[in-house]
């Protein structure tokens, strides 16, 4: 449906939760647990080093990797570590 975006679902083991999002596929890894803690208001420690990793593949991703150079697609399952 929306080529510069995917839809993933990501669960974040801090709040116990999984969210279904629309990633830009432009976008930096790093900058997912920005907009994750924006949209659930401070939610996050950035003080830890959060880390977003595939369920299914197992790879952990770096902060800098840009989303559309992964193996980030829809229905991707993620988790905030």
């Amino acid at each position: 449906m929306y080529e510069n975006k995917v839809l993933v679902s990501i669960y974040i083991v801090s709040l116990s939760k999984n969210f279904e999002i629309f990633v830009p596929v432009n976008e930096k890894v790093g900058n997912i647990v920005k907009l994750l803690n924006s949209i659930l208001i401070d939610a996050i420690d950035f003080s830890k080093n959060n880390v977003i990793m595939n369920i299914e593949s197992g790879t952990c991703y770096k902060n800098n990797d840009i989303v559309r150079d992964t193996d980030i697609r829809n229905d991707t399952k993620l988790v905030l570590l």
